[in-house]
């Protein structure tokens, strides 16, 4: 077989993502047409910025999910093919077995491994880590932000400087700490995510109680079933057989999660919380001073009731983009470490990872490199552009 042509390239990919492609349009068709029940989410149908960013966003959220199930991917992304060293895209496999695609599509890395399953595999691990580490740092700061905005004073005193104390380290620098082998066996990662992932569980804890604590009958068993759930995954979350946290048997445990990949977590949590903490902090200072807050202190409303349920709820806008910003932020924080060799094992798929080993003949062959560059900038640019999006719809909210 001859190598294939461009054209003949790109009408394979494009067959290649097909489940992608009906993806995406189910999803814009039901989502335009409930478009006005759908809050903040449906108006940013109504934005071609947002519309753009959101379809960047939700086609690597797909292509990350399908090819985890193999339905995208064409070869297996650690699978070696001696003959097929940095050739070049569209490259025919010497001897094709039966079943086997027969075609690198966008050709062959230099351990000969298909470029385009990696970049597939790669997103898969970006879809994984970088919305969730982003999600439980809005836990730890939401959770610390509020009273500390709300009450202000030594309480205040105290969080802040906690915050500023970490914002003071370069970001790099952390990662190199947090992530180096004498740092992760001393255990401190383990422990640091016994600390950092109880902050879900405080949250819902709080959450439920403050607005059902006049109805016990309900709050009751709401707090027995939410949080006997919750925590049960988050032991399976911190829980590690062999490592220094092993707090549930082996047959209990939910998750396996390797090391590298609960150390990167880790560390994405740790170095984002402080931001996100100093974000709701200063809405909390601003919008306590309104007249509803005033209001539901009349009533008698307690403390946390009114952070959660008449605070929280006014700053979702500010909170939303920068959620979105913050996931691309994280995204640039894996590949970033992944380039660097830190954290995730080396023959991980992930784009920094895959950027690293291409960089070293980027003058002779670039596509190794060039694929999964072009894979993080088209993510982090549609996160930006949804932020933007986002925003311009929340002020007009």
């Amino acid at each position: 077989m001859e190598v294939l042509t461009w054209g003949g390239i790109i009408a394979r990919v494009l067959a290649q993502f097909t489940p992608v492609w009906i993806a995406l349009v189910l999803l814009f068709t039901v989502s335009i047409l409930f478009k006005r029940r759908l809050g903040l989410y449906g108006k940013l149908f109504d934005s071609p910025i947002g519309m753009v960013g959101f379809a960047l966003v939700m086609f690597w959220v797909f292509t990350g999910i399908f090819g985890a199930f193999d339905l995208i991917v064409t070869h297996d992304a650690l699978a070696q093919v001696a003959q097929l060293k940095n050739k070049v895209p569209g490259t025919p496999l010497p001897n094709p077995e039966d079943g086997l695609y027969p075609y690198y599509l966008l050709g062959g890395d230099n351990l000969g491994r298909d470029v385009f399953s990696r970049m597939i595999k790669g997103a898969w691990v970006v879809v994984q880590i970088a919305p969730l580490a982003t999600l439980f740092a809005f836990m730890v700061g939401i959770t610390l932000g509020l009273p500390a905005g709300y009450y202000g004073g030594r309480l205040d005193t105290g969080l802040s400087f906690l915050a500023n104390l970490i914002l003071a380290f370069p970001v790099i620098l952390l990662f190199y700490l947090l992530v180096t082998p004498e740092i992760i066996a001393t255990g401190i990662p383990n422990y640091m995510a016994v600390v950092l992932f109880v902050f879900p569980l405080v949250f819902a804890l709080v959450l439920l109680n403050s607005r059902y604590h006049t109805r016990p009958s309900l709050r009751t068993p709401l707090l027995v079933g939410v949080l006997g759930l919750m925590a049960w995954l988050y032991l399976s979350l911190v829980s590690e057989v062999g490592s220094p946290v092993q707090v549930i048997p082996g047959f209990a445990d939910l998750f396996d999660v390797p090391g590298g990949i609960l150390v990167v977590f880790v560390s994405v949590v740790f170095v984002n919380s402080p931001t996100v903490f100093r974000i709701v902090r200063g809405l909390t200072m601003d919008i306590k001073t309104r007249d509803y807050v005033a209001a539901a202190q009349t009533r008698g409303e307690g403390p946390w009731y009114i952070m959660l349920w008449e605070i929280l709820p006014n700053a979702r806008g500010p909170l939303i983009v920068d959620f979105c910003l913050r996931i691309g932020y994280t995204t640039i924080l894996l590949g970033t470490l992944g380039f660097f060799g830190l954290g995730l094992p080396p023959e991980s798929p992930d784009w920094g990872t895959t950027i690293n080993d291409g960089r070293r003949l980027l003058r002779v062959f670039m596509h190794p490199a060039l694929v999964p560059a072009v894979a993080l900038l088209t993510l982090v640019l549609g996160l930006n552009l949804l932020a933007d999006g986002l925003r311009e719809e929340s002020l007009r909210d």
